[in-house]
């Protein structure tokens, strides 16, 4: 067992670091970087392919609002849109890391500001 301070202190920097966020709050970080996000290209976004065999719509579908399973693992993924799957970008480090490991499986490269809030405005959309 650790001795108490330090599962003290690892508990206080436990609370410090989680911060719940609206999807809406994540869109306007991404706006502020990049500019006005526009649901249309980031539809358009979500279902071409970049260059390699996977577009987003290959694991996500389109309507990305029911559970998928991902072509090559199987694994089930919870949907995408936020009015399918409430805690969906309400946690931005999680969202980070979706967008910075499906952007390079994607693209080969992380997306640009403008790309997060394209298609975060789009999904945001999505009934």
């Amino acid at each position: 067992m650790l001795p108490k301070f330090i599962t003290t202190s690892l508990l206080m920097g436990f609370t410090l670091t989680v911060s719940a966020i609206t999807p809406q709050d994540l869109l306007k970080s991404y706006e502020a970087e990049s500019g006005k996000a526009s649901p249309s290209r980031g539809e358009q976004f979500f279902n071409v392919k970049h260059g390699k065999e996977w577009s987003c719509s290959s694991c996500h579908e389109n309507p990305p609002n029911h559970d998928t399973k991902h072509i090559v693992t199987g694994k089930v993924i919870k949907p995408l849109a936020p009015s399918a799957n409430p805690t969906r970008f309400t946690d931005e480090a999680k969202a980070e890391k979706w967008f910075k490991r499906n952007c390079n499986d994607v693209l080969s490269r992380e997306c640009t500001a403008q790309e997060k809030a394209d298609v975060l405005s789009w999904l945001m959309t999505v009934k």
